[in-house]
């Protein structure tokens, strides 16, 4: 059956809701949802920036970011939508933000009209396991009073495979939000009513999604677009499974080379004690050869009995 809703997390559904002039009322709401500013006014008005923060670079190492924007008092927002785990994606936002901020410095470097950087991502992946809230909201804090005197840049993560609601559990806007790009691909009709409630701009961002308003081309590169973030996943995933094998290759061939210092080791432990018991033998020869009894020849070298008495016979 076809389902009625394109998938949220997919980069040309993602843009075309919250990167587009036509929607961009769906981004201040979603900007002021995440409840970002507590003491600070919310957003009124946005206006989008190229995403391409590197122009001059591009070539050598594009910094391309999935939406950024600026509200009407300066500050820049980066909205992205990470879909695989990526080594170093905290270093990459961080890297963002702080491109984003000195970006906006001119020639005069006037630091004083810096205005706060804030980046958003939405993750299909953990980005922090050892955290059980999905939604994390990271500041820069004096250390010891935890005052909160640098306020130019914050980041914000949310982290869908922690989110397990139902929608009967849907608390508030937050919540709705997580639903959407987690489920939306495979919300029903009836569903639907459930999850908007009163919050109509829910009921925007789905209406965006529906397949049957969506033109021929756009559905065909949103299609070349999911075609390309399943490569791309399986790629890694055949990348992780060649790690896997290749790390299991090394453990085998750790153990083997353990193994075989280990059979060294006793080949040599062997050999020290066999040319040990012989040295003790020659002793207890001349000791019986100089008349000495096989009791105390026994006792002093520490061999049996019955070793004595095989070399007694020699004597």
């Amino acid at each position: 059956m076809l389902n009625k809703y394109l998938d949220p997390k997919n980069d040309v559904a993602f843009r075309k809701i919250f990167g587009s002039e036509k929607n961009k009322d769906i981004l201040i709401h979603f900007l002021n949802d995440m409840a970002m500013f507590k003491d600070k006014p919310c957003i009124a008005d946005i206006s989008f920036l190229k995403t391409v923060q590197d122009p001059e670079i591009a070539v050598k190492k594009t910094s391309l970011v999935d939406i950024l924007c600026k509200d009407s008092k300066g500050r820049q927002y980066i909205v992205e939508m990470q879909v695989a785990p990526e080594k170093g994606f905290a270093q990459r936002a961080q890297y963002y933000a702080a491109k984003a901020y000195i970006n906006q410095a001119d020639v005069g470097h006037k630091y004083h009209n810096l205005r706060e950087v804030v980046f958003l991502a939405i993750t299909k992946f953990k980005m922090f396991p050892h955290r059980k809230n999905y939604k994390s909201d990271h500041i820069i804090l004096e250390k010891e009073t935890h005052d909160h005197d640098l306020t130019h840049l914050a980041f914000s993560f949310l982290e869908l495979p922690k989110f397990k609601k139902k929608i009967h559990e849907l608390d508030n806007i937050t919540d709705k939000w997580m639903y959407f790009f987690k489920n939306a691909k495979e919300t029903s009709e009836a569903d639907l009513a459930k999850i908007i409630g009163k919050d109509s701009i829910i009921e925007r961002a789905y209406s965006e999604l529906n397949r049957f308003t969506w033109t021929e081309e756009e559905l065909l590169t949103y299609e070349q677009a999911e075609k390309y973030e399943k490569g791309y996943l399986a790629s890694l995933e055949q990348k992780f499974d060649e790690g896997l094998e290749k790390g299991k290759a090394e453990e085998r061939q750790k153990h083997e080379e353990e193994r075989q210092k280990h059979e060294e080791e006793k080949l040599k432990h062997e050999k020290e004690r066999q040319k040990h018991e012989e040295e003790k033998r020659k002793i207890a020869y001349k000791m019986l050869a100089k008349g000495m009894s096989v009791e105390d020849a026994s006792e002093l070298t520490g061999l049996s009995i019955d070793v004595i008495e095989s070399l007694e016979i020699l004597a």
